[in-house]
């Protein structure tokens, strides 16, 4: 009984090689459309799809593949005799041997269209019939990427037919395939349709892989990059100088520009262990980057600086003034970028941060947390102006500052911050009271006239009082303690004026 292989795919990339190759190895070749085409100008001898099955294709090409004359012969149970009889009796060929890929949905949606564009670029055929082939793989091999074609041909060319444990990794990989492509089309029509469900009964999301990392957060543990096809984000950056990066650097780049996307004016920040250990606006990126470094230069060694402007020469030179692992700039200017690189191992990123909507996940054992990413932004009207004395409008200014630097860096966070700089950070304390006492003695004597802010609220009065002590001039907080009033009653005797938010910002 002559055997075929089936040839159905969007992305040509290597198909001729492939199909010579299935050919020589004694397959009769069967296509659709544009992939008949293509071999056919090739010179090889291959049926198309319609004349296979003697059912010209319909509905405008949404019906091809699915007959039973392509499906029974991928699906028959060549073991069973029955099976291997209904073929013989309708004359059936078997398809030992399926390679598709589907149609570019991803490529559709990643750029402008209509809705009606993205719908007819879900394919149907496609996945029905690498599913079929996969769920069939004691006979049937399944192809559904150009990067399985080497192994596929050493294959052929060592057997004629492919190995049962080639079969099974192949099945795998196609039900991933399928999978990917299934939540890409989830997540979108989501969007489109049941935008109002914030939270989906199923949840599945495509993810597919940018590298493997050297290791995990420690040596001995494993570790990959993932990134989302339609999002983003640090898998967008362009790598100009420096090692490859690892886990440890992308989880801390991602936190260093989810706190510098808070920010408009030129903006420097410097990310150490997933915490900010400075972070500062002025009116030019140079001074900015002073600033923040000033804040904590001890914990700055080795961090992983993220710039909202464009990395000039006299930055530059600041930066290679002491190791560090990254630096993230929209641009760098010629000299800047060549001074940079004068450090081979330093990472040079090219990357514009934007705020950005979604979900953010903590996975446990068994299931994963899902919540809506903390993006609130307070508007000046709804605080709440609690003590007799108000700050001014520079203590104005410095609130509002630490408060955002605040929501980034881990509970229970306290942030002191003067003329729009960090001075302080405390962070990552079991009791609130240790953070402001790691606050202030981070800071030196820059504590003396800085403001504070606090991610959660105050439990007892002896953290206005330790406050008051190191000089503090103005507290904003989100509120909500049951000892509020004996909080604003200390904040009052010290004469320190605070602002309740009514918000909280715990980052665990």
């Amino acid at each position: 009984m002559e055997k075929f292989a089936l040839f159905s795919v969007s992305d040509k990339t290597g198909l001729i090689e492939t199909a010579k190759a299935v050919h020589s190895a004694g397959y009769g070749l069967i296509a659709t459309g544009g992939t008949a085409k293509a071999i056919k100008e090739a010179g090889l001898p291959v049926q198309e799809v319609s004349d296979f099955t003697g059912f010209p294709e319909m509905l405008g090409g949404r019906v091809k593949t699915l007959h039973p004359k392509i499906h029974a012969g991928i699906l028959a149970r060549r073991h069973l005799k029955e099976d291997m009889e209904k073929i013989k009796e309708k004359n059936f060929g078997l398809i030992d041997l399926v390679i598709i890929n589907l149609y570019p949905f991803k490529e559709t949606i990643s750029k402008p269209h209509s809705l009606e564009e993205a719908i007819e670029n879900i394919d149907i055929g496609g996945p029905t019939t690498i599913r079929a082939a996969a769920k069939n793989h004691e006979s049937v091999t399944v192809i559904v990427s150009p990067s399985q074609y080497p192994t596929l041909l050493q294959e052929l060319k060592e057997h004629t037919a492919t190995a049962l444990e080639f079969r099974k990794k192949c099945a795998a990989k196609a039900f991933e395939y399928t999978a990917y492509y299934d939540s890409i089309i989830r997540e979108y029509l989501h969007e489109k349709f049941l935008s109002e469900e914030t939270f989906p009964e199923r949840l599945s999301f495509a993810f597919e892989k940018q590298m493997d990392c050297r290791y995990g957060e420690n040596p001995h543990q494993k570790a990959a990059f993932y990134r989302h096809p339609l999002e983003k984000g640090i898998s967008s950056a362009k790598q100009l100088n420096g090692k490859e990066l690892s886990f440890n650097n992308l989880y801390d780049t991602d936190a260093v520009l989810s706190l510098l996307s808070e920010f408009s004016e030129p903006t420097a920040v410097i990310v150490k262990h997933n915490n900010p250990c400075g972070a500062a606006c002025s009116e030019k990126i140079g001074p900015a980057f002073k600033k923040a470094l000033e804040c904590d230069p001890l914990s700055a060694f080795g961090g992983v600086i993220a710039l909202n402007r464009e990395c000039d020469l006299a930055t530059a030179e600041q930066i290679v003034s002491f190791f560090n692992e990254i630096v993230i700039a929209p641009s760098y200017g010629e000299s800047a970028l060549e001074k940079l690189k004068s450090k081979k191992n330093l990472r040079v990123l090219e990357f514009s941060p934007e705020k950005a909507g979604g979900f953010d996940f903590k996975k446990v054992e068994g299931g994963l947390l899902v919540q809506e990413k903390d993006l609130f932004d307070f508007k000046e009207q709804d605080l709440q102006f609690v003590t007799e004395k108000r700050p001014s409008e520079q203590e104005l200014g410095d609130l509002f500052f630490a408060w955002k630097v605040a929501k980034h860096v881990k509970s229970n966070a306290i942030v002191l911050a003067k003329e729009k700089a960090t001075v302080g950070i405390g962070a990552g304390q079991m009791s609130r009271i240790d953070s402001v006492e790691i606050a202030v003695k981070k800071s030196g004597e820059k504590h003396r006239g800085s403001v504070l802010a606090s991610d959660g609220f105050f439990p007892f009065r002896d953290n206005i009082d330790l406050a008051a002590k190191a000089g503090i001039s103005a507290i904003i907080q989100p509120g909500g303690s049951v000892q509020d009033k004996e909080v604003i009653a200390a904040a009052n005797e010290h004469g320190i004026p605070m602002i309740v938010t009514g918000v909280r910002h715990f980052k665990h």
